[in-house]
Parts: structure tokens; C-alpha cells; sequence
């Protein structure tokens, strides 16, 4: 067989048509600057990859998943004095997310997984919209939540920086400047108060925040961290692709004594 089948841009029809696929996998990125060292399209890359790889793993394990291509853009509303950077606004993510549902739904796939890979992507708002129209269940997996990264990085940064830098040093090490390009990754705080505790929240202004558009220091990053790192995370999101692939959406929900033994019922 050509291809991977639980890769729809390497599989042709003429394998598409043998499959009743119960699961798709939408990843979605961006294209905006990645320090000075990654490329603009680090998060469709290493999104798209974990996808594939993600699939593959459950495909092993015999569920029927495909990965569908990358949305290269994402929203980067407070980004747009960097030069080249490609802002989608949150309506348009909404009306592209939709018509992929719509198609699903169609086509026979009522299970989609949104694998995000751009922290500006904020797919929940959306999900609900889409809830009461649309036959499709729709989970939303943003993959650098799913491990504990300090665990894999002494510091994994929030953009560009160790983690990101170690996965693409893994997956695409073509594509990554030498150390001595990148920037240090500095950012600055917020004056208020509010701002820096959390608890209130505005758009970071990129260029006011970091002068190289990284948020961490890329330079402790290396391939072997980002293998250790993939090589944990793929499974774990594989395993929930198949759990889904088996799931009946109709009946997610147990009484707490089903998975906490010391649970008791009232």
C-alpha cells in the first residue's frame, strides 16, 4: 500500500474508499516568526507530524483514524507589525472549522479531534457554537498540554524556546539555524499588577514583549530531548484516539465509582 492510510495527503482514493475511518484528526498552527532560529511554519510542521504520528500509533493498534492536512494559520491578531505574519481572525478559524465539521459530518466521520498547535488558536468558544448544528463530537487536544514539559526541559519556554526548539531539532533539523542565530528569547512582564498574577488577561503586544518574537531560551534545546519528549507524548494521544475511535459519544459520562473505587454513591 502507497502512502500512509492514516495520512490523507500521501493516500490516494483508490485506498480512501477500503476505509471506514471512525476518527479524524484536524491539526491546525500558524505562520508567524519563531525567534530568529525556526521557521515560519514550525507549528503547522511539528502539529502535522504529531498528528501522523499520533494516528499511526492507533492505526497499529487497529483503529480506523486518519490525519487530515494542516490549517496553516491561526490567529495572530497582535502580531501584524512583524512582517510576514499571517493573521486568520477567530470568526474565520470559526467559518473554516465548520465547513471541515460540515464535510465530516457528510461524509459519515461524526468524530474529530482538533489537535491545536498555536497558543493564539482558542478552539472552545467555537465547539460550543458548533454544538447544537452539528452531528459531530469534537474533542480539542493542544499537545504541549498533554506532559508535564518540565520534566523534558530545564526551561520549555512559551514560544520558540527549549521544547519547541529540541522537537524541531528532532523532526526538521534542516530547517533550524545554528544556536549562534538564535536570540536569547527574553520577554518582559507586564507593569500591572493584575496582568503579571494571571488573574486579568489582555493580548501580549509580540514586539513589545520580546525583541527576537521568542518567549524562552531556544539554546538548552537539543534533538534528544525532543525524541524523549515525542516518544512519550505520541502514545499517550494515540491511546486517546483509540479510546475514541470505540467510544460512544452518546454515553461519555460513569458514576465516579467506575474509575475512584473509594468513590461512594450518597
Amino acid at each position: 500500500m502507497a502512502g500512509r492510510p492514516y495520512v490523507l495527503s500521501e493516500t490516494a482514493f483508490h485506498e480512501v474508499r477500503r476505509v471506514a475511518y471512525d476518527v479524524a484528526v484536524l491539526p491546525w498552527g500558524a505562520t508567524e516568526a519563531h525567534n530568529l532560529h525556526l521557521p515560519y511554519g514550525t507549528d503547522i510542521l511539528e502539529t502535522q507530524a504529531i498528528a501522523n504520528l499520533a494516528a499511526g500509533h492507533a492505526w497499529q493498534a487497529g483503529a480506523r483514524v486518519v490525519a487530515l492536512p494542516a490549517v496553516p494559520f491561526g490567529v495572530n491578531t497582535s502580531q501584524l507589525d512583524i512582517p510576514l505574519i499571517i493573521n486568520m481572525n477567530p470568526t474565520t478559524l470559526l467559518a473554516v472549522l465548520d465547513d471541515v465539521v460540515m464535510s465530516l459530518e457528510t461524509e459519515g466521520i461524526r468524530k474529530l479531534v482538533i489537535l491545536n498547535g498555536h497558543g493564539g488558536n482558542d478552539f472552545r468558544w467555537m465547539v460550543r457554537e458548533l454544538l447544537p448544528h452539528r452531528d459531530v463530537f469534537i474533542a480539542i487536544v493542544e499537545w504541549w498540554k498533554v506532559l508535564d514539559a518540565g520534566k523534558y526541559f530545564d526551561e520549555p519556554g512559551d514560544h520558540a524556546g527549549e521544547m519547541e526548539t529540541s522537537i524541531m531539532l528532532e523532526l526538521f533539523p534542516e530547517l533550524v539555524l545554528p544556536m549562534d542565530r538564535a536570540g536569547s528569547g527574553a520577554v518582559r512582564v507586564p507593569r500591572m499588577k493584575a496582568l503579571r498574577e494571571g488573574w486579568a488577561w489582555t493580548p501580549r503586544r509580540w514586539t513589545q514583549v520580546t525583541a527576537d518574537t521568542g518567549v524562552g531560551d531556544p539554546r538548552r534545546g537539543s534533538a534528544e530531548k525532543g525524541r524523549r519528549f515525542l516518544d512519550d507524548l505520541v502514545p499517550v494521544i494515540g491511546d486517546f484516539l483509540v479510546e475514541l475511535a470505540a467510544a460512544n459519544t452518546g454515553d461519555l459520562y460513569a458514576d465516579p465509582e467506575s474509575f475512584f473505587p473509594d468513590v461512594r454513591k450518597e
